[in-house]
């Protein structure tokens, strides 16, 4: 997949602007009336206390720096997890997402696949960075982090620079076995033009969903697109929306 990105000079981040460009933070674009905030820490951290949606409090392991965390929500407390965009909002901004519709940037800026709660000193520390220049200190993070930093440009329609893509390859050498992630909020948009020993469909074939309940498929075109179909009630990515007769198997073929 690292193969399929294009290798391009980023374009100018001078005129970025965080909510006029990607959205309010922490919409509910899944529609599950909860914002994403929420679900990110619901889906990381462990022993979690809810009220409704609200994680009131839990405990998960800093996945960038492998220091063992609490949450507990608070005016003072909350801020100490925070929410990490792997490819951070402002290098999408300038490795393509300026070609991307505002309703692509806001699934980009929301997309689970492309999100991580982390310490908010790591979170900081990496800021707006690509793989360039910075990596998580955790050695056992690093490989997963490549892997879903390209599975979000494949997904998006975005590029790297060529130090990035450096960086990406020396990572992926020590684990050639690491598998790529599908985004999770419906089929790749603007996917590049593949070489010719290699086809996106392909690519896609070797996708694996980083959690089950994170399959979603907008719609059948969706599933077919990722090499997927007839998908069983109760299996990931079955929605009763994309199972037109009701017998059980959506997107059928």
């Amino acid at each position: 997949m690292l193969a399929l990105l294009p290798v391009r000079a980023p374009d100018s981040g001078a005129d970025y602007q965080r909510t006029q460009d990607f959205g309010q933070a922490w919409m509910d674009v899944d529609g599950n009336a909860c914002n994403t905030r929420d679900d990110v820490l619901q889906r990381d951290l462990k022993d979690t206390v809810l009220n409704g949606c609200k994680v009131m409090s839990g405990t998960f392991t800093d996945p960038y720096t492998g220091q063992a965390m609490t949450f507990t929500r608070g005016n003072d407390t909350s801020t100490l997890v925070q929410i990490d965009h792997m490819v951070a909002l402002i290098d999408a901004w300038t490795s393509g997402a300026q070609q991307l519709t505002q309703d692509q940037r806001q699934r980009l800026a929301n997309d689970p696949t492309n999100l991580l709660a982390v310490s908010d000193q790591a979170n900081q520390a990496k800021s707006g960075e690509d793989a360039a220049t910075w990596l998580p200190t955790f050695a056992g993070m690093k490989c997963e982090y490549a892997a879903r930093q390209i599975s979000v440009k494949y997904a998006y329609g975005l590029w790297v620079t060529q130090p990035e893509h450096d960086a990406l390859s020396t990572v992926l050498r020590s684990c050639p076995d690491q598998p790529a992630y599908r985004s999770s909020l419906g089929e790749p948009v603007g996917t590049p033009t593949p070489q010719p020993t290699a086809s996106p469909t392909a690519a896609v074939g070797l996708v694996a969903t980083d959690t089950a309940s994170s399959v979603y498929y907008a719609n059948c075109s969706a599933a077919y697109a990722a090499g997927v179909s007839g998908i069983q009630r109760d299996a990931p990515g079955y929605r009763g929306e994309l199972d037109r007769d009701d017998d059980g198997v959506a997107c059928e073929g």
